[in-house]
């Protein structure tokens, strides 16, 4: 899973509960700012990965599991789950 590919997986579930990432991340009791592109990357230009406080807030606050959240996520692990022998 890619920086990309999770922030994606924000931006799709905000789509399915028909609200914009700034309405997600008020929904979630988050700044509306949070989810803005602007803070996806750090000063430096590193990328900034959501905390899992954040990702927390986020399932509560829309009844979803890690495992369903994972669907929402390009190149999600619940798709590439291998069988453990």
């Amino acid at each position: 899973m890619t920086h990309e590919d999770l922030w994606m997986g924000i931006v799709n579930l905000a789509r399915w509960k028909k609200v914009s990432c700034s309405g997600l991340a008020r929904l979630s009791g988050l700044d509306s700012t949070t989810f803005n592109k602007s803070k996806r990357v750090n000063r430096d230009g590193s990328p900034h990965w959501p905390s899992t406080y954040t990702i927390a807030r986020v399932l509560n606050a829309t009844g979803i599991t890690l495992a369903q959240f994972a669907t929402f996520v390009p190149n999600g692990c619940a798709r590439n789950q291998r069988r453990r022998s």
